[in-house]
């Protein structure tokens, strides 16, 4: 590739950059004009943790991107519409969510047995780490407000040492064009909505494209040589492969076709996987710095909850990863559930259907008006719902 060719993907690059922001900016001023009952109505609706949880789960299956999922929700709550004891669960449930890429890329391999059992194997690693780093932290998220607190206190500390000041030059960049935008849609809140989750969507799709065309030829080499290696260099590697391509669908779905052939294990492939989900946290943190950085109480509660994201996969990750006997609990149900579509294909659709749509939806419907009282104390998630 030539220089100014590379160069001219670069500028591209940040033009697609300025209108993710734009977007972001876009929805939050679009929660504005609808009123505050819109926000009312919509703060209401995820206030029972399950059904945010397993909205977040059904939503990011339905597009199939995590980062489009989180994002929309950084905005939400910075702009009032979401609060951080309802935006976590949605926050958790896209983690899950977002390995059902992984899951349908397996799929390719089902006219030859054994690979197809292998694929999904190593597709499905993925989903059931997810599942049960949920099963234990969304318990306690909900008890003690761990997460919560934690970003709450990680969020301050970030802000003492000035780092939410670090993208502040971004809202400069973006207000006027998002001003006049909003101008020409005559201020219709559900205009400007729709307008700005249309950007978001392909902001994020091209950004992904963009980043995937300069990086991944690279990327791929890289992971030939480093991604069976020891299993911290596999995760280190797994986090900044999924930073640079801004999708952890993309990095985790290229191990599948590798396991799939016989190359590598599924046991050789986990810290890589663990990696990636930290690694996909990095959108919505960026998104967060942003808010943040105006220095509003709302963009301090965004980057609350994206913080609080990236501590739910560290700690996932801090959990699993150093003890052989946890580590290989994911393992042995995926090679597990690898062999048992290999007996009945059909199983492999029955399990996509019901862990990624039909039980997120049912468990929406059956828990809507469920009335929950948790986050115990005196938790910032508390204050934040507390406030007139």
């Amino acid at each position: 590739m030539s220089r100014s060719a590379t160069l001219l993907r670069i500028l591209a690059l940040l033009a697609v950059l300025l209108l993710f922001f734009a977007s972001l900016e876009l929805m939050g001023e679009s929660v504005k004009l609808l009123g505050s009952g819109f926000a009312e109505r919509l703060i209401q609706s995820t206030a029972n943790p399950f059904v945010g949880l397993f909205v977040g789960i059904l939503a990011t299956s339905l597009v199939q991107s995590s980062s489009t999922v989180t994002s929309l929700v950084v905005g939400l709550v910075a702009a009032g519409g979401l609060t951080v004891p309802g935006a976590i669960p949605i926050m958790l449930g896209a983690n899950v969510g977002t390995s059902v890429t992984n899951t349908i890329v397996s799929l390719g391999h089902i006219v030859r047995k054994d690979e197809f059992g292998r694929a999904m194997g190593a597709a499905t690693v993925h989903d059931f780490f997810n599942l049960m780093a949920v099963a234990i932290f969304f318990p306690l998220e909900l008890v003690t407000g761990f997460l919560s607190r934690s970003a709450d206190g990680l969020a301050n500390a970030l802000s003492d040492v000035g780092g939410t000041e670090l993208l502040n030059f971004v809202e400069v960049l973006t207000a006027p064009v998002v001003g006049l935008m909003i101008d020409l849609m005559g201020q219709n809140g559900v205009l400007v909505l729709i307008v700005g989750v249309t950007c978001l969507f392909l902001s994020l799709r091209y950004l992904v494209i963009m980043l995937r065309a300069l990086l991944l030829g690279r990327s791929e080499r890289l992971i030939n040589n480093y991604l069976f290696g020891p299993a911290v260099v596999a995760l280190l590697f797994g986090t900044l492969v999924t930073v640079m391509v801004q999708s952890s669908s993309i990095t985790t779905s290229v191990t599948v076709p590798l396991v799939g052939a016989g190359i590598v294990t599924v046991s050789q492939i986990f810290p890589f996987v663990l990696g990636a989900n930290i690694g996909t946290t990095i959108t919505a943190l960026l998104a967060a710095l942003v808010f943040a950085g105006g220095g509003s109480e709302h963009g301090m509660f965004a980057l609350q909850v994206a913080l609080a994201h990236l501590m739910f996969n560290c700690c996932g990750v801090l959990l699993f990863l150093p003890f052989k006997r946890l580590r290989q609990i994911p393992i042995v149900l995926a090679e597990w559930l690898g062999r048992l579509v290999v007996k009945n294909r059909a199983y492999a659709f029955g399990y996509i259907a019901l862990i990624f749509f039909v039980l997120p939806l049912l468990i929406i419907l059956a828990t809507r008006n469920l009335d929950t009282s948790f986050y115990g104390g005196n938790s910032p998630a508390v204050e934040q719902v507390e406030q007139p």
